[in-house]
């Protein structure tokens, strides 16, 4: 792979080759087939994030070996989603881990400086949807996005909701997330003047049908301006929120 890309970037070079040519056949370059998985080494030139590995159904040896392509081929950060402790206790013995138990997330290399346009605001209707919160915050972390956290901010006391005004209408994105009715979504969505990612969450009684009752109601929002993402999706939400943080005009 590397001597591939130093080919391309020697006929840049030499004039056999435009610049757009060669920006085509870096995001068109081969994946690294290892067996049980086929790492895909250019997704930060095609989509400007790199792979994530999803941790659950893979053992520690397929993980590790999934992380050790990676390094190889220069990926020095990685981030390891729905990781089991014990999946990560065997990984960090071959791998540099940090482990955060709360969000089942694994990373490998340090957290960059932010870079985005400004704050990810990650609000949450109750103490329970924080295991999803932090699933959606070390994720916008670790793609380089300063993340303002208001935990337990739910409507069934909205004043908790409304004593953080100033820092609601000075996000450049927002990501709510509440189980039971998923009403935090469309209050937020009302005060806020960036996009709202919503992520109902699998919190609440019977009635609540593990999450259904929260994705319906955010689908349904009267407010404009809310998107929403799958059921306890924190990963899904973290990393949408990074890519809006991070949008720059394409010429």
């Amino acid at each position: 792979m590397k001597s591939e890309t130093r080919d391309i970037l020697e006929a840049v070079r030499g004039g056999s080759l435009t610049v757009d040519e060669a920006l085509l056949k870096l995001k068109t370059a081969p994946f690294e087939d290892i067996g049980y998985a086929k790492v895909d080494l250019h997704r930060r030139v095609r989509q400007g994030v790199p792979e994530v590995i999803y941790g659950a159904g893979k053992t520690p040896e397929q993980i590790a070996g999934i992380l050790s392509a990676m390094g190889q081929n220069g990926q020095d950060r990685v981030l390891i989603t729905r990781l089991s402790p014990e999946a990560a206790q065997a990984v960090s013995r071959t791998h540099p881990l940090a482990y955060h138990p709360d969000a089942r997330i694994g990373l490998v290399g340090d957290m960059p400086a932010p870079d985005g346009i400004g704050p990810v605001v990650i609000a949450t209707g109750g103490t329970s949807d924080i295991p999803v919160a932090e699933e959606a915050a070390l994720t916008c972390e670790a793609l380089g996005n300063q993340v303002v956290r208001l935990y337990d901010v739910g409507v069934a006391g909205i004043h908790r909701t409304l004593a953080h005004l100033d820092r609601i209408m000075s996000a450049s994105v927002i990501i709510a997330i509440a189980g039971m009715e998923g009403a935090l979504a469309s209050v937020i969505g009302g005060l806020a003047d960036c996009p709202v990612i919503a992520v109902p969450t699998s919190v609440g009684y019977g009635a609540s049908f593990q999450g259904l009752s929260a994705l319906l109601s955010m689908l349904n929002s009267c407010a404009s301006g809310v998107a929403v993402v799958n059921i306890d999706n924190g990963f899904g939400a973290g990393y949408l929120a990074s890519l809006i943080n991070h949008m720059e005009a394409k010429t």
